[in-house]
């Protein structure tokens, strides 16, 4: 079993992982053939500690468990990708990712070191994801005053903005600029995510929709 994957002295091969639905990367850990056994049996991750030297199942004490979609190795095969579905933050310090420090950044290089703030910088992939998670948390907070609750709170107000940003959207690109546009489409994906958020619906749905179009 698992004869693509080239394992190393010590029978391990290391594992990125990597949210489904954000494409974030969450952490990076070891597997052995066993771990990848329990993961498919089960479908909850099993990682291999180097350092405790035993099997353990991803959230055990946590409770932040990833339940897993998709296992894929390099093309090297001596690497394995692991796309879950994670319960809580995939950090031991509470953070949602591992990576959330940047080389040469202005965060202490301690080990465990909270982040710094406004680092790391975010990049162009992150930018729904995080924009999806400021949605939830207006919706559970509900601070005074905010745009979103406002717009969460009147389905026929959402919906009228929708429609506006995207006739201006076309506007824009009939008329305008390219930075116009980007500004306009940026409008338009902001008032989109709310409606979404006020139906429960996620952005992975919308983007399953897209891939099983695809082909």
């Amino acid at each position: 079993m698992f004869g693509e994957i080239e394992f190393d002295q010590r029978g391990l091969a290391p594992c990125v992982v990597q949210d489904f639905a954000s494409g974030e990367v969450l952490m990076f850990a070891y597997v052995n053939a066993r771990s990848l056994e329990l993961t498919l049996e089960t479908g909850d991750l099993h990682l291999y500690s180097r350092s405790r030297e035993e099997l353990w199942r991803k959230g055990e004490t946590s409770g932040a468990y990833m339940r897993l979609r998709q296992l894929r190795y390099d093309c090297d095969g001596d690497a394995v990708l692991a796309i879950v579905e994670p319960a809580g933050p995939a950090c031991h310090t509470g953070e949602r990712s591992c990576f959330y420090r940047e080389v040469l950044g202005s965060a202490s290089p301690r080990k465990d070191a909270p982040p710094a703030p406004g680092e790391p910088a975010p990049v162009a992939h992150e930018a729904l994801p995080a924009l999806e998670r400021t949605i939830r948390g207006r919706a559970a907070a509900r601070p005074d005053g905010s745009y979103t609750v406002k717009l969460l709170d009147d389905p026929a107000l959402i919906g009228a903005k929708v429609e506006e940003e995207a006739e201006e959207v076309v506007r824009a690109g009939r008329e305008e600029s390219d930075e116009r546009v980007a500004e306009e489409a940026a409008d338009l994906l902001y008032h989109l995510s709310v409606l979404l958020a006020s139906r429960g619906l996620s952005q992975a749905a919308v983007m399953e929709v897209l891939n099983a179009r695809s082909g």
